[in-house]
């Protein structure tokens, strides 16, 4: 409903509109039959034939004189009817073209049966370029590819008030309710018959709601009505969230969700009965809305008819529904079609074929308060797969996508699996997650179904470059190339290096990073997901090669080397679910120290030091895609053992005879990594991130100890500071500056145990495959400690925060932070305060 005023302008708009058109189109689309002098005069009443003598055009300055002849449709020694419709259509079809503002048809003379024609005309100018007035750059370039305004175009009544439409609407979903647009013609002074619009805005103050009355609400409350309309809002000092401007689309959908709620609330006959929305004054309006509320009602039976397959007991414990539960439709239909939180009646049967089921919950009897349903099953046949389609993997190889995909020909048809295909494809990285188009073609004749999957190729390759020069050090920079989708089979055909081979879903990973001659970081890994091509065992192999050096002056005093070689072996588990995983890997790493002096490392400066390493990981992932998932969890138990060489050797390692060199000469320990990750949508792509971490690092021999290697260091964005320690198990704890977080007793070496928690809300800016933008606000929490008698799992360093991620293909996941530390770090007197924390290529841990 809208006001009496609102009406009667509207109104009168209406007629004055038609009015116009009316007048316009009689005036264009007259025609002249007699000369400009009135010499030739036409009878009406009695039309005449005549042969076409001669047609001329006047007024056709720019267009092709003989094309508008032909189009009008008239041609030399052609009979014609005088009056007839021959003219008046030629009118129209000359009018139609668009570039004409005035068509006439007159007769300039006759001469027996013999007619000479002229068709006058008015042409349009063309649009040479247009230009804004009373808006910021930013705004015009928007506006600019809001109106989409072509040059060359033809500028027409309709043009213009196209244009005006859409500026107003644009700045309409703004607030600006009352934002004047006009826009003058000026002629080009170069072009011919060509003009130039300038557009002048004038978006005046935003409208605010003064007030918002609501009459009728005795059953809820009022609190809880008004926080329904979430977008209409009045004006209340301290409002920052839900700003309350009124937008009328806005204004429009809130109301369908408060007749929604009230619905969901049992009370099925309500409506608003009146609305209104007047202007207080130029910035302001005032809102009201009268509901009829009706009465609540409720469920008295459920009755179920045509289900075979199921009985009623089982449906209704599947429905979850009871007589004397509040009445609501969309909980019911939820429940009945797909219940994101739980079981529904559609899942039941289409899981077990039955692609053609459908119920019907009917109404068949209200009475009072109570309402009788009646649920019209339709099961129909099962259903079984007879072929899969697969779209647009232009790049990707079909057998990387088959062996992904769950519904196999032959196969009874499942949603369930469906689901599970859809998150497959999703995690792979290769397709943008949100295009991802199934289609179920059922064939109800032969009780087949054909399954279409539509995918769209994203870029997922990533490139990693950053360089400078460090005076001394001489060049500082890395250079990283990562293939996610490398196809080694095709290494040997260079027709298929764009700039590599690709398609088979291997991942290669090329790095190189350097300061000069202080630090040099090689590595290479490959990994083959599909080793055999028939089930999901995975393949890694990796080499890392690093170089450490110490430099007083000029001269070279100490070195670090490390070479470390993996090979690791993964498989998909069936029980106690297929969302499982478990991976093992064998490494092999060498340190190399070399008059080497640095913090952790105690008088150990000298020798080579041998880690072997056993590593067995399960973990269940279960998110449903990996660059903003919205849903399921991923956790992991990781377990590395080393050979507990100590306990087979005949040595005293409390005695102080024995070396730094020989004690550390084989690393020994045993480490336990615990990681979870649980997400959540709260309200649409609004999204509840949680974390935990844990970290325990375990000496067979505590004579032996553990040594320098593989401790815990955490604080800032989690990436080893330039010179850090190799080796070592680096965690991030925003809101302090990086490796700060470390027990003061170990003078720098690490801790033997950690924990973090982390919450974060996160919005995405945009889901672009090309550029996946969202922001995100955080609470976390962690700790480290130098042995696990000290540790409390609640005495932690706190911090909170907000920042935003990019994830662009090229490049992988860039971020920045803002986190406050409220606690103050080891060994140091002050809080952490305010800290700024950029990520490249990971996730902060």
């Amino acid at each position: 409903m809208i006001s009496t005023k609102r009406t009667v302008f509207k109104l009168l708009t209406f007629i004055s509109i038609w009015t116009f058109a009316i007048t316009t189109t009689y005036a264009q689309f007259g025609t002249n039959y007699g000369s400009q002098s009135g010499k030739y005069k036409v009878d009406y009443s009695t039309p005449v034939e005549y042969t076409i003598a001669g047609i001329d055009v006047v007024g056709a300055d720019f267009n092709d004189k003989n094309a508008l002849i032909n189009i009008a449709g008239f041609k030399v020694g052609e009979k014609i009817k005088i009056p007839g419709d021959a003219i008046s259509k030629a009118v129209k079809k000359l009018w139609r073209l668009g570039i004409v503002g005035d068509v006439q048809i007159n007769v300039t003379e006759i001469q027996g049966n013999d007619v000479y024609l002229q068709i006058a005309l008015k042409e349009r100018p063309k649009l040479s370029k247009f230009y804004f007035e009373g808006v910021k750059k930013g705004q015009a370039k928007t506006l600019t590819d809001k109106v989409q305004l072509v040059r060359g175009r033809i500028v027409t009544e309709s043009m213009i008030r196209n244009t005006q439409n859409v500026i107003k609407a644009h700045y309409a979903e703004k607030g600006f309710k009352n934002t004047e647009v006009k826009i003058v013609r000026e002629k080009d002074p170069v072009l011919a018959n060509s003009v130039i619009l300038r557009i002048d805005v004038n978006k005046n103050s935003k409208v605010k709601i003064d007030d918002l009355k609501l009459t009728g609400v005795e059953e809820l409350t009022q609190k809880k009505v008004k926080r329904k309309l979430k977008k209409t809002k009045e004006k209340r000092f301290g409002r920052i969230f839900t700003p309350s401007k009124f937008i009328a689309e806005e204004y429009e959908n809130d109301k369908k969700s408060l007749i929604e709620y009230y619905n969901e609330e049992g009370y099925r006959d309500a409506e608003i009965v009146r609305d209104s929305v007047y202007d207080v004054s130029k910035k302001l309006v005032n809102v009201e809305l009268d509901l009829y509320e009706g009465k609540r009602y409720y469920y008295r039976s459920i009755n179920w008819t045509g289900n075979y397959k199921y009985t009623d007991e089982q449906l209704a414990r599947v429905l979850g529904i009871s007589p004397g539960d509040v009445y609501n439709t969309t909980e019911l239909n939820k429940r009945l079609s797909f219940n994101p939180s739980g079981a529904d009646i559609s899942a039941l049967y289409m899981d077990d074929g039955y692609l053609f089921f459908n119920v019907t919950p009917v109404e068949v009897l209200v009475t009072g308060d109570s309402v009788d349903i009646e649920m019209r099953v339709f099961e129909g046949e099962q259903a079984y797969i007879s072929k899969i389609i697969v779209n647009g993997n232009t790049k990707t190889s079909d057998h990387v996508v088959y062996r992904e995909i769950r519904t196999l020909p032959g196969q009874k048809f499942s949603r369930a699996d469906l689901i599970r295909t859809q998150r497959e494809l999703s995690t792979l990285g290769y397709f943008d997650p949100e295009t991802i188009d199934i289609q179920p073609k059922p064939n109800m004749s032969n009780g087949t179904v054909d399954i279409q999957y539509g995918l769209t190729e994203k870029a997922n390759d990533q490139i990693e470059l950053s360089g400078g020069w460090g005076g001394f050090y001489g060049f500082v920079g890395t250079v990283g190339l990562v293939f996610n989708n490398f196809s080694l089979r095709n290494v040997g055909d260079f027709s298929k290096w764009r700039p590599l081979p690709a398609g088979d879903g291997q991942r290669l990973q090329l790095r190189v990073q350097a300061s000069g001659i202080q630090y040099q970081t090689y590595s290479v890994s490959f990994t083959e997901p599909w080793l055999g091509g028939r089930k999901p065992n995975s393949l890694t192999v990796s080499y890392n090669y690093s170089n450490q050096n110490s430099y007083s002056g000029n001269t070279k005093i100490g070195s670090l080397g490390i070479n470390a070689a993996t090979v690791a072996l993964g498989r998909r588990l069936k029980w106690p679910d297929d969302w499982f995983t478990m991976s093992n890997s064998l490494s092999f790493m060498v340190y190399d120290l070399n008059n080497w002096f640095a913090t952790g490392f105690g008088d150990y400066n000298n020798g080579k030091s041998y880690n072997f390493t056993f590593n067995t990981t399960i973990s269940r992932n279960s998110i449903d895609q990996p660059t903003y998932p919205r849903r399921g969890s991923q956790i992991s138990l990781s377990i590395s053992l080393t050979p507990p060489y100590s306990l087979f050797q005949d040595k005293d390692f409390s005695s102080t005879e024995i070396t730094d060199e020989e004690r550390y000469k084989w690393v020994e320990y045993n480490k336990w990594m615990f990681d979870n990750a649980w997400y959540q949508a709260i309200i649409g792509d609004l999204v509840l991130a949680t974390r935990a971490h844990m970290g325990f690092l375990n000496a067979y021999n505590q004579d032996k100890g553990l040594g320098p290697f593989e401790r815990f260091i955490m604080g800032g964005d989690g990436l080893t500071q330039q010179f850090a320690l190799l080796g070592t198990e680096t965690i991030g704890l925003r809101g302090y500056q990086n490796n700060s977080i470390v027990p003061y007793e170990t003078n720098g070496l690490g801790g033997v145990v950690y924990n973090k928690y982390v919450m974060e809300l996160r919005y995405p800016v945009s889901l672009n495959p090309s550029a996946t933008i969202y922001v995100l606000g955080f609470m976390e929490g962690g700790n480290n400690w130098a042995s696990f008698d000290e540790f409390n799992p609640f005495d932690l360093y706190k911090s909170a925060g907000f920042g935003a991620r990019i994830f662009m293909p090229a490049f992988g996941m860039l971020g920045i932070d803002w986190a406050y530390g409220f606690d103050a770090p080891p060994g140091q007197r002050d809080i952490s305060g305010s800290q700024f924390h950029f990520t490249i290529g990971q996730q902060l841990r």
